[in-house]
């Protein structure tokens, strides 16, 4: 979920797992081993014939002065390297001129191992062979996710795409701070950024299975998990309390009395995954771009817009266990709420200024409703992901901590939204 940028690139050190959920068994694809804090930059050059395989590949998918490159003009260097994605920066040397108006430096994303782990050690071959497929289809998915996105011009540009990887913009920025969500001009951009996302036609099922059902299966993992060390015991016997089975009916029963419309959502329309473009300057409108669509689907939009607000509350950037900090008083006030609501709807329905002031009043105020009911669901979700990435992840970071941030925070919101 959290991620860490270097000059726009996801380097995904402390909660950006890309699940892939199957029926009996959790599947992850960690990124990385290493500790979140270290620097992930590294300035150790790739091994020959990857350094051989990307100077061929940027010769033939880019233009211009790419494609008279020699190989020992090309300039690239490792990113980062992990289990599921291994990226590289490409660029071409200051001493060959442009030829047009291509990129001087792109990045190059070479795909890894593909499910890694499993949450069930004792898959069968069959249930291998399943897992490696539906790895594999999510590849695809997302693969077509990014060059659609690219081409609306709502994402980094795509250069090229083949089996082993891709070739995509590289794009000087750095992530948003999360105190920074709260500044009225960045707020309004990212609510007219999620609403251009959200009035997306994309070739994807259009039903809004995604959040219940991949709810259903974190609950199953995690009513099915065991811990040995005696903290992790503690905090997870204290979760199992709350009765989470008896939760989620409540929670579905809430959540289908509440309209809501069904859009192509991002998911995870976090600080970590909102870029602030480097060159742009606050005053500008067009400065942020956002990233990462791992958990993008069909969904409903008060879940995308719920749970951006929940990420108010969260900051990851602490070097001290559990290395987050949350701030319940920075959770939006009405206020926040609607004028970002109301940047929202404007750009999402082309006749809301026409409306009169009463009638705009009356959408912005139902939408604040139930953005807020399904900000619960943000809570549930994360709070389930959570417990089982204390299980699995090897990453440094209070995981069952985290999900108890976020019960406790959804049962507070529940005695106001769900009353």
């Amino acid at each position: 979920m959290k991620t860490k940028f270097i000059n726009g690139v996801s380097s995904s050190p402390s909660m950006s797992l890309g699940l892939l959920v199957t029926e009996n068994a959790l599947q992850v694809q960690p990124d990385t081993q290493e500790d979140c804090r270290k620097e992930l930059v590294r300035p150790d050059q790739p091994d020959l014939d990857t350094r051989r395989k990307a100077h061929l590949w940027c010769r033939e998918f880019l233009h211009g002065a790419w494609k008279n490159l020699a190989e020992e003009d090309f300039q690239i260097t490792i990113i980062r390297g992990g289990l599921s994605n291994k990226l590289f920066l490409c660029s071409l040397p200051d001493s060959l001129v442009s030829v047009g108006d291509e990129p001087r430096s792109v990045l190059l994303r070479l795909y890894g191992a593909i499910l890694q782990m499993s949450c069930n050690k004792g898959d069968s071959r069959q249930s291998n062979k399943e897992n490696h497929f539906q790895g594999a289809e999510a590849m695809v998915l997302e693969s077509v996710m990014f060059a659609i996105l690219a081409e609306r011009e709502l994402g980094p540009k795509l250069y090229g795409i083949f089996p082993q990887g891709r070739l995509e913009q590289y794009v000087p920025s750095r992530k948003l701070d999360t105190c920074e969500l709260s500044d009225s001009s960045i707020s309004a951009e990212v609510a007219e950024k999620m609403a251009k996302f959200h009035g997306m036609r994309m070739p994807f099922n259009k039903e809004p299975k995604w959040l219940f059902g991949t709810m259903e299966k974190y609950l199953s993992q995690v009513m099915r998990l065991s811990f040995t060390r005696e903290n992790h015991l503690r905090l997870f016997s204290r979760l199992l309390a709350y009765n989470l089975p008896q939760e989620m009916e409540m929670l579905k029963s809430l959540l289908e009395s509440t309209h809501s419309t069904v859009v192509f959502c991002h998911n995870d329309c976090q600080e970590g995954n909102i870029l602030l473009l480097k060159g742009r300057q606050s005053s500008d409108k067009q400065k942020l771009m956002l990233i990462d669509f791992e958990y993008s689907s069909y969904n409903y939009r008060g879940f995308d817009i719920g749970n951006h607000f929940c990420e108010w509350m969260y900051d990851y950037t602490c070097d001290e266990f559990p290395f987050f900090k949350v701030s319940p008083q920075n959770y939006p006030s009405k206020a926040q709420q609607l004028h970002f609501i109301g940047s929202y709807l404007r750009e999402f329905d082309g006749g809301f200024d026409a409306l009169s002031e009463e009638d705009q009043r009356k959408l912005k105020e139902e939408l604040y409703v139930e953005v807020n009911r399904f900000s619960l669901a943000s809570h549930f979700f994360w709070g389930l992901w959570s417990i089982i990435q204390a299980r699995l992840s090897t990453i440094e970071f209070g995981y069952l901590e985290y999900a108890q941030a976020r019960f406790e925070a959804y049962f507070q919101q529940k005695k106001i939204w769900a009353a």
